[in-house]
């Protein structure tokens, strides 16, 4: 078996300086996330026995969301054979595997006994739990996603063509799973219905033609490398793909409003939080102008030529999709469960402030991803494809 590997590293400054950085960051969070196990969760997070989901949930949706969609573009292109895309398919599945891993370091310092988890979820299944699955399901995808991955380094093309397919199909039961876990809470209005499954895997490829496009162009700039002309054309058909996929999750965002204000009273409450309340600035500034209208007319500005627009596109939709998976999960929790029954012991509308501990945890599965990902740069040459 033939793996074409080179330990050579770039040697320019900005690689060596973003390395450092993203390590320091790491290794910062990672004393952070042993000090709440060591103190106790519930003396250094924020959350609540009201809210118990807060920015790490966020933050496990957001990797896992990418990874899916990191998943979901590769296979455009080595699986069903859009040549076009064939360029961006192994850094795309090293991107997914590693993005994976860092949303599973965000779920293990979210839970108090993350090795009791694994355990059980083994011995112990309960086949009637979407949470069951979704674990399970995304074991399986990181299964198929990494096997994919030594395929293609061995240039066994053909396997790597079945693993992918596998893997795209695990992926996207665990993803759609996900948005069951969300979509199937009777109690939580704002979550409950058909919605949610189909809406996490549009995001999931928006956001994997984010990540192909920021880390593509990062990868060449740090590298001080001249992108080549077959994959600034993979860049360009990535580009295309997610200006449609932003149209789609605009209309989708646009319907959500609009049906919103003909549910629950408690939905209703849910939406006007977070369209002219504490939430606005948020959902206006961040989901919406951040995270779609400006990377799409961008986009379009670009003419899907200029990769430097592009690049400032993805950091912006970055930002945006983040806070769009913080509103997502914490304004599903806000309405207390008594407000139907007219209890007035408890406050109608409940709020949360992520802790410090919780601000550096998800920052550092971030640098976590940065430098997993220089570190495949230096290691698989830059990711290059070869004609299959």
């Amino acid at each position: 078996m033939k793996i074409s590997l080179v330990g050579d590293f770039p040697k320019t400054k900005s690689f060596n300086y973003l390395l450092g950085i993203s390590i320091l960051i790491f290794l910062l969070s990672l004393g952070f996330g042993l000090h709440g196990i060591y103190t106790g969760y519930r003396h250094v997070y924020g959350v609540t026995r009201e809210i118990p989901w807060g920015i790490l949930i966020s933050g496990y949706v957001f990797f896992v969301v990418t990874s899916t969609g990191l998943c979901i573009v590769s296979s455009i292109g080595h699986v069903f054979g859009v040549k076009s895309f064939i360029p961006i398919a192994k850094r795309s599945v090293y991107l997914s595997v590693i993005t994976l891993l860092a949303g599973f370091l965000v779920i293990f310092f979210d839970l108090e006994n993350p090795f009791r988890m694994a355990i059980w979820n083994i011995f112990s299944p309960n086949l009637t739990s979407n949470i069951w699955w979704m674990g399970t399901f995304y074991g399986v995808y990181l299964f198929f996603m990494s096997l994919e991955f030594l395929f293609l380094l061995t240039e066994k093309h053909k396997y790597a063509k079945v693993s992918g397919f596998l893997g795209l199909i695990s992926g996207v039961a665990a993803h759609s799973n996900l948005g069951a876990v969300f979509g199937m809470l009777h109690s939580r209005e704002f979550w409950y219905g058909p919605y949610m499954p189909i809406y996490f895997i549009a995001s999931a490829v928006a956001s994997g033609c984010t990540a192909i496009i920021f880390f593509t162009y990062l990868g060449y700039k740090v590298a001080n490398k001249k992108i080549e002309e077959s994959m600034e054309l993979a860049l360009r058909s990535v580009a295309k793909l997610w200006a449609l996929i932003l149209a789609i999750l605009m209309f989708f965002t646009a319907w959500k409003l609009i049906t919103s204000f003909v549910g629950g009273e408690g939905k209703i409450l849910v939406v006007k939080e977070m369209i002219s309340g504490k939430y606005a600035f948020n959902f206006w500034f961040f989901e919406v102008i951040l995270g779609m209208l400006v990377p799409f007319f961008i986009l379009l500005i670009s003419k899907f030529k200029n990769l430097t627009y592009m690049f400032i596109a993805s950091i912006l939709a970055f930002i945006g999709i983040y806070f769009m998976r913080v509103d997502l999960v914490v304004l599903g929790q806000i309405v207390s469960h008594y407000f139907e029954l007219r209890v007035t012991d408890f406050p109608i509308l409940f709020s949360y402030t992520p802790s410090l501990h919780e601000v550096i945890i998800v920052i550092g599965a971030i640098a976590f991803s940065i430098l997993t990902f220089l570190i495949g740069e230096g290691i698989f040459k830059g990711h290059k494809m070869e004609n299959h």
